[in-house]
């Protein structure tokens, strides 16, 4: 069976937070609930070989981000110490150092333009600002200058890809070609119009 048409895929991680405070079934529901379909599903512990292939960032992007660090350490009147480059890489190390801490889910959510639905529904990366009835604000109000004062990863629950190449990037990463099921919902069968083998009926 091919994919279907319109149907888009989006790497979902469900961090160690959401494993550790059991909100896997619940965050998992809201992605379901929406007609959106699991096509892998696992739990790992992440190394950091994979974790530094996953984010896979750029010195330019570790340059803005440090200098955002900056604000926030300069507004809670603490010393600069570094160079924002080194600041930015530390964003990095905390991700890492926390991700490889404990257990991970590992999900493939696909739909119709699943990225930006997923991105929807998980609401925006900083807890503290994510709007009420996404999952980040609805279950933690965690925010970058907390995280940043405690020289820690923000806890923000889940990880989404942000467009149709990332996502297919990060799912090789992550899961194998056979690892990844073909099948058909019930809620593709009403909304494409198909049957149980993926066929037009």
């Amino acid at each position: 069976m091919d994919k279907l048409p319109h149907q888009e895929r989006s790497l979902v991680l469900l961090k160690p937070d959401t494993v550790q405070r059991s909100l896997v079934g619940e965050v998992i529901k809201r992605f379901e609930r929406t007609g959106l379909k699991i096509s892998a599903l696992k739990m790992i512990v992440p190394t950091e070989a994979q974790l530094l292939e996953h984010y896979n960032k750029t010195d330019e992007w570790y340059e803005r981000k440090g200098k955002g660090v900056i604000e926030d350490l300069k507004s809670q009147g603490q010393e600069i110490t570094k160079e924002p480059i080194e600041y930015g890489k530390d964003i990095i190390r905390t991700i890492v150092h926390y991700m490889t801490a404990a257990p991970v889910v590992a999900l493939i959510l696909e739909g119709n333009q699943a990225c930006s639905v997923v991105t929807k529904i998980v609401g925006t990366t900083e807890p503290s600002t994510s709007d009420v009835g996404t999952i980040r604000g609805d279950y933690t109000v965690d925010s970058y200058g907390h995280a940043t004062y405690e020289n820690r990863a923000v806890r923000n629950l889940v990880h989404q890809s942000e467009s149709r190449e990332e996502a297919e990037r990060e799912i090789a990463i992550w899961f194998k070609s056979e690892e990844i099921m073909n099948y058909v919902t019930a809620q593709e069968r009403i909304m494409y119009d198909v049957n149980f083998d993926g066929k037009n009926e």
